[in-house]
C-alpha cells in the first residue's frame, strides 16, 4: 500500500459521518406502495434506485406517495447527504452519489440509506471521489451479500467500516479543485466523442436510407438492367423453397409418428407440422414507407421466411458450461456476441430447440429490451435463445445479409422514431416482425447492395472502435487521477495545514460530549 503523507489518517467511514437524527450513522428510507407517476412539485415523492447514479442524483426518477399515506420528512432528502444505495444486483447495489441540489419534498426509498460527512473532518464532494475510485468499488463489492448477483445487500454494519484516506481539510478542498478541473477538461472531450459516435449512428441509418432508396447501386443497375428479376419471379422461387421445406417436414413427421407406433405409442404423438399462413405488412405502415427503385417491392417479412419464432419464455436453470444461452444482450453490431452469455444443458436445449430451432443463416432480431438490433448466424454450433430474440428462417433464395440490414433499418426508423414522438415501443411482437416490411430487391441486387454496405460499415465499425478506445481511455485517465488524489501526490502538502488526526480527535471529543439521542418512532431501518 501506498505510503499516506504523514498529515493523513485512514479511518472507517462510520467514524467520519454525523449523526443522523436516529444517532446512528446510516438513516435508511421506507418503502411504500407508490403511484406509477412522478410526484408532481407540491406533492411528496419516493425516489428509485435509479436517482443514484455514480456521481450524479437524478431527481426527477421518484414516484408519487399516495395522498392517503403520510410523509416521512425525517427521511425528506436534503443538499449535501450522500446517497448509497443497499439492495439490488450487483451492479446497482452500492452506488452513491453526493445531492448537491434537490427539489423539496422526496424521500429516500427503503433501497437506499444516506449519511452526511462531518465537515469538520471530511468533505462531502472529497468523499463522493473516493467512493469512486476503482479500489474504493473493490472493496465495497466485497461487501456485499446474497444468494446471487441478481439480488445483494449492503448492510449498514458492513459499509460502517469501509477505510477511508482522509487529508487535512484544507488539502481535501485542494484536492476536490484540481479533480474537478482536470474531470471538465477530459469530460469536454469525452462530450466530442459522443457526438461523433452518435453521428456515426446517424450515418449507418442514411446509408441504409440510401441503399433502401437505390440510390447506392443506381449506377449497377443501369449496367445490369438483365438482372432485375421480376419480385413475383422472386416470391414463386421463395414459394416453392418453403413447399420443399414443409414437405420435407411432413416426410420427417410421417417417420416419427411410424417410429412412434413401433414403440407401442408410447409418450406423445408427434405434432404434424402446421402450413405456414403469411401475414401482410400492417395497414399501420401507411404512407410511411421509402420509395423503392425499379420494380423492388415491400412485401411482409414472413413473406421471404420460414415460421417466425422466438425464445423460451421461461428462465431455465443455467449452468457453469453447456450450450450457449443468447439474450437481447448478446446481439449487438450485427453479429451474435458468446463472449458473456450464459450457459444451459443439453436436456434444456433439445426442449427448447423443440419451439425455436436455429440454423445457419437466420436472421436474430432482438424483441423486448433494446428492440431492433440484428445478427445473422454464421456458425452451425448449436444455441438457445431467450424470449427477448426472435428467430427469422431466411428463405432461399433470399440473401440473409440482406434481410438483416433491412430489418436493422426498418425498426430503428420505424419503431424507435414511434418511441421518439411518444409512443412507446419497448416490445416487439412475434406478430410485429411477421408483418414487418422488407423491400425485396432482385437477388443479385441484395448481393451488390451488401457487398457496398460492408465495405461502408465497416469503415464506421473501425472509427466507432477508435472512439469506444478514446472513451474507455478517458475512464482509465480518470481512474489514474483518482489514485494519485488518495494517495498524496495530486498536490501538494502544507504544513500548517491542521492534520486529519487532530480535527478526528476533537469530533470524537465532541461526540462523547454529547447527550445521547432519543429513538424517533418515525425513523425506519
Amino acid at each position: 500500500m501506498t505510503q499516506l503523507p504523514n498529515s493523513w489518517i485512514t479511518a472507517e467511514i462510520a467514524e467520519l459521518v454525523e449523526p443522523q437524527e436516529n444517532g446512528k450513522p446510516f438513516q435508511q428510507g421506507w418503502s411504500p406502495q407508490c403511484e406509477s407517476r412522478p410526484a408532481d412539485d407540491d406533492e411528496w415523492g419516493v425516489v428509485k434506485t435509479t436517482a443514484i447514479q455514480h456521481g450524479e442524483f437524478w431527481a426527477h426518477e421518484n414516484k408519487a406517495l399516495p395522498a392517503k399515506l403520510d410523509p416521512r420528512p425525517a427521511i425528506e432528502i436534503m443538499p449535501g447527504d450522500v446517497l448509497m444505495t443497499c439492495a439490488g444486483p450487483r451492479n446497482r447495489c452500492g452506488v452513491a452519489c453526493l445531492v448537491e441540489k434537490t427539489r423539496p419534498r422526496l424521500m429516500m426509498s427503503g433501497k437506499m440509506y444516506r449519511f452526511r460527512p462531518h465537515p469538520k473532518v471530511l468533505d462531502a464532494r472529497y468523499l463522493s471521489h473516493f467512493i469512486r475510485l476503482h479500489d474504493t468499488q473493490l472493496r465495497i463489492d466485497a461487501m456485499k451479500t446474497g444468494i446471487n448477483d441478481s439480488g445483494l445487500n449492503l448492510t449498514h454494519g458492513r459499509f460502517g467500516q469501509l477505510p477511508v484516506v482522509v487529508p487535512p481539510i484544507n488539502e481535501q478542498r485542494r484536492i476536490v479543485e484540481k479533480i474537478e478541473a482536470m474531470f471538465d477538461e477530459i469530460d469536454k472531450g469525452v462530450e466530442s466523442l459522443q457526438t461523433a459516435r452518435a453521428t456515426l449512428g446517424l450515418y449507418r441509418q442514411s446509408l441504409l436510407k440510401s441503399a433502401f432508396e437505390g440510390r447506392l447501386t443506381a449506377d449497377w443497375r443501369a449496367q445490369n438492367a438483365d438482372k432485375l428479376e421480376a419480385p413475383e419471379t422472386l416470391l414463386a422461387r421463395i414459394q416453392a423453397e418453403r413447399d420443399t421445406r414443409y414437405k420435407a417436414a411432413l416426410d420427417a413427421w410421417q417417420d416419427a409418428v411410424a417410429e412412434w407406433r413401433v414403440n407401442g405409442e408410447k409418450g406423445k404423438k408427434p405434432a404434424k407440422p402446421r402450413r405456414q399462413t403469411e401475414a401482410n405488412i400492417d395497414e399501420d405502415w401507411g404512407d410511411g414507407l421509402l420509395a423503392l427503385p425499379g420494380n423492388a417491392i415491400w412485401v411482409a417479412c414472413n413473406h421471404v421466411s420460414g415460421q417466425i419464432s422466438d425464445g423460451t419464455h421461461k428462465t431455465p436453470k443455467y449452468c457453469d458450461s453447456g450450450v450457449p444461452f443468447i439474450s437481447a444482450k448478446d446481439i449487438r453490431n450485427f453479429q451474435i456476441d458468446f463472449s458473456d452469455t450464459r450457459f444451459v444443458d443439453e436436456a434444456q436445449h433439445v426442449e427448447m430447440s423443440k419451439r425455436c430451432l436455429i440454423e445457419k443463416g437466420n436472421v436474430l432480431i432482438t424483441k423486448s429490451g433494446t428492440i431492433g438490433r440484428v445478427a445473422v448466424v454464421q456458425t452451425h454450433k448449436p444455441f438457445s435463445l431467450f424470449e427477448s430474440v426472435a428467430n427469422i428462417p431466411i428463405l432461399d433464395p433470399m440473401n440473409s445479409k440482406f434481410v438483416a440490414y433491412a430489418a436493422f433499418f426498418v425498426a430503428n426508423s420505424f419503431f424507435i422514431g414511434k418511441a421518439q414522438k411518444g409512443v412507446a415501443v419497448r416490445h416487439l411482437h412475434l406478430e410485429d416482425i411477421r408483418k414487418m416490411p422488407i423491400p425485396l430487391f432482385s437477388i443479385d441486387e441484395q448481393v451488390e447492395i451488401v457487398r457496398i454496405l460492408d465495405t461502408r460499415l465497416e469503415a464506421a465499425d473501425a472509427l466507432e472502435a477508435e472512439i469506444d478506445a478514446a472513451l474507455n481511455r478517458a475512464g482509465a485517465l480518470r481512474q489514474s487521477i483518482l489514485k494519485k488524489a488518495f494517495s498524496g501526490r495530486l498536490v501538494p502538502q502544507d504544513p500548517g495545514d491542521e492534520p486529519a488526526y487532530a480535527l478526528l480527535e476533537q469530533i470524537k471529543a465532541e461526540r462523547a460530549q454529547a447527550p445521547k439521542a432519543t429513538k424517533r418512532k418515525t425513523a425506519h431501518a
